[in-house]
């Protein structure tokens, strides 16, 4: 970006514009000369670059710009809006509100963008192309605007098989790790293991930095899970007040052993009486697990990095229709070259006071992670020995909304699950086994039809007869005895007795179980 702006910063006139050649006057020349090289730079490059006035409306666009856009030619995009040119999605496919596009934002507001990944919609075809974005206000050239995207197709696949490793590798080295923390910590109590103290040193430094190695593999399958879409997050509302009270009211007891000041509220509030200040109300609709994953990171490097005698505040306010949380701590603070890189993966700072505090290099870059997920934004405000501010902003909801909001999440709960809402209809069996012991059926009655001794005796029939009433049937007083060597020929076999069908009892809990 920075070689791109030197470059227009070389241009004096806009690009495009036809050049007389002055030979009385040098400086004039080399200017042009630095103007023609500017631009066959920017024609050669496989990044796309558009170049606008104040007003957005196209005045350079660069060959890469034109293929990736499918405008077809410069000429069809110069002089349009770069709306019309640069349609963008989000990564995951969905239609960006105008106040959800970073790149609108940062024209109106002429600040830089820095990368932001996105999907670029080409004009003709339906494809979709991830691209990173950038914007850079052209100082001294009218107001002039430059936004650069670059393909990123090949980045996020090499970036997906790196992820899957890691993933894989994680997950399988989770166990002998848990294994070589169990056995560690068994032999470090007294009841199971007798040991001297030199060996329970030994044993005490294994284990602390088997429970770190843990804690790595931890990060990285949350990472990882989250990178590659595993990890979705589930939005609800929520007090924020309260929420971040109740995570930072764990770290209480830590602060206290480490003798540092530990305050929910802002600094200035530190010197009051806390039941005496009254706390903002406000609302947010947040997924619940990632704010602590959020704020045990922030607050545990609060912790971390500040010495005995410091102080460390967590505050929430509303800001507009943002939510706002800080964490502020008087630490050792944070150089202004690592401020700009401590939420990329695997970075810390290097410095003889970072060095003996442990640490994943993963941590802040999981909290830019769960924070983008939700919509919000995370950064640092530090110097060097001066201590540290991070700023989490997230969208915030009006009363109202949370209201409604709530209504639907508690309705839902009561929902009870989906159970059986019919009972299955028994199929015909051939025959129904009964028990030896038990006296058998006599046949259904037949209506009383005098009928020959021997005749055989007619099939049961299937529907009861009205025309007379049925006797009471008489049991034999014993079973017949069985032929001694040849079975009887089949029967015709009734059906089952006419009697309640035996259903499944269902339990009606909210879990749907049938027993």
């Amino acid at each position: 970006m920075d070689s791109i702006k030197d470059l227009f910063d070389k241009i004096k006139k806009p690009i495009g514009q036809s050049k007389t050649t002055d030979f009385a006057n040098p400086v004039k020349k080399s200017t042009e000369n630095q103007a023609a090289l500017a631009e066959m730079a920017l024609k050669a490059i496989h990044d796309g670059v558009v170049m606008t006035d104040k007003n957005g409306v196209v005045q350079f666009i660069n060959p890469a710009a034109v293929t990736m856009t499918e405008v077809g030619s410069p000429d069809h995009a110069i002089g349009l809006d770069y709306g019309l040119v640069i349609k963008l999605e989000s990564k995951e496919g969905r239609e960006l509100t105008e106040a959800e596009n970073p790149l609108i934002q940062a024209m109106k507001s002429n600040r830089p963008l820095e990368r932001v990944e996105l999907m670029l919609i080409p004009t003709k075809s339906n494809k979709r192309i991830p691209v990173a974005i950038s914007m850079l206000p052209a100082e001294g050239l009218s107001g002039n605007r430059i936004i650069t995207f670059r393909n990123i197709t090949a980045e996020l696949e090499e970036e997906g098989e790196q992820t899957e490793f890691i993933s894989t590798a994680s997950h399988e080295m989770r166990t002998p790790v848990a294994t070589i923390d169990g056995y560690l910590t068994l032999a470090l109590n007294p009841q199971t293991a007798t040991i001297d103290e030199r060996a329970r040193g030994y044993l005490t430094a294994a284990e602390k930095a088997s429970k770190h190695l843990g804690k790595l593999f931890q990060d990285l399958l949350d990472v990882t899970k989250l990178d590659d879409g595993k990890i979705r997050p589930n939005l609800e509302p929520a007090e924020m007040t309260e929420l971040i009270k109740g995570i930072a009211n764990d770290y209480i007891a830590r602060a206290q052993a480490a003798k540092i000041n530990f305050t929910f509220g802002s600094a200035e509030a530190a010197g009051f009486d806390p039941s005496r200040r009254l706390d903002q109300v406000v609302y947010g609709f947040v997924d619940v697990n990632f704010m602590r994953e959020i704020m045990d990171n922030l607050i545990e490097n609060a912790l971390k990095y500040t010495p005995s005698g410091g102080s460390v505040y967590v505050n929430v306010r509303g800001d507009g229709d943002r939510v706002l949380i800080n964490v502020t701590d008087t630490g050792i603070g944070i150089s202004a070259d690592d401020l700009t890189h401590i939420f990329q993966k695997f970075y810390r700072a290097d410095n003889s006071d970072t060095r003996e505090i442990g640490g994943t290099g993963l941590g802040l870059y999981l909290v830019k992670q769960r924070v983008e997920a939700m919509d919000g934004r995370v950064w640092a405000e530090s110097g060097f020995g001066e201590g540290s501010t991070f700023f989490v902003s997230l969208p915030r909801i009006s009363g109202e909304e949370y209201e409604k909001r709530m209504i639907a999440v508690n309705n839902q709960a009561l929902q009870p699950k989906p159970v059986a809402t019919s009972v299955p209809t028994p199929q015909p069996v051939a025959s129904v086994p009964r028990p030896a012991t038990q006296t058998p059926v006599a046949p259904a009655p037949q209506p009383a039809v005098p009928a020959p001794q021997s005749t055989p005796a007619a099939s049961v029939a299937l529907t009861p007869q009205p025309a007379a009433p049925a006797p009471r049937p008489v049991a034999p007083a014993t079973p017949p005895p069985a032929p001694p060597t040849a079975p009887q020929p089949a029967q015709p076999v009734a059906p089952p007795a006419p009697t309640t069908p035996s259903t499944p009892t269902i339990n009606n809990n909210l879990n749907g179980e049938v027993k």
